[in-house]
């Protein structure tokens, strides 16, 4: 009989943690990843600045590692100008109040004046906490020039 309740308890714990991982907003998280590319595009630190936690960071492809207020700076950098900023091929897997999403990565636009294009990968990680989605860590990678 203790095997029996054992067993049960297992599965619906099971049953709980498949239920929480599904009950992740995958739409939300796709809105929330379009956002930034806007925000890229717009050079809108405030409205990234909402979407990342003090804690914030970003590992670039070239090994670069910044935290919040560094990767905010160089998003406000006027000889960035992008032109597209665009996702692809994006998988989002969700956990309990988290979700990891990866996906490609196109960009395109000028940098001091001379012409970029950039295909590569990403992996963000989500968390969901005092009620809102914040991305807590992000790397990307380079495909190819």
């Amino acid at each position: 009989m203790k095997r029996v309740f054992f067993m049960a308890a297992i599965w619906l714990g099971l049953c709980a943690s498949v239920q929480a991982a599904d009950n992740v907003d995958s739409g939300k998280i796709l809105a929330l990843e379009n956002a930034w590319n806007q925000a890229q595009l717009h050079h809108d630190a405030n409205a990234l600045s909402q979407l990342l936690p003090a804690t914030f960071v970003y590992t670039d492809y070239d090994g670069t590692v910044e935290d919040k207020a560094q990767f905010l700076k160089d998003l406000k950098d006027p000889e960035y100008q992008a032109s597209l900023v665009t996702n692809e091929n994006v998988k989002i897997v969700p956990y309990n109040n988290a979700a990891v999403v990866t996906g490609t990565y196109h960009t395109k636009g000028k940098y001091k004046g001379k012409p970029f294009e950039h295909w590569g990968r990403f992996t963000d990680m989500w968390v969901f906490q005092d009620g809102t989605w914040q991305c807590v860590a992000s790397h990307t990678n380079l495909i190819k020039k």
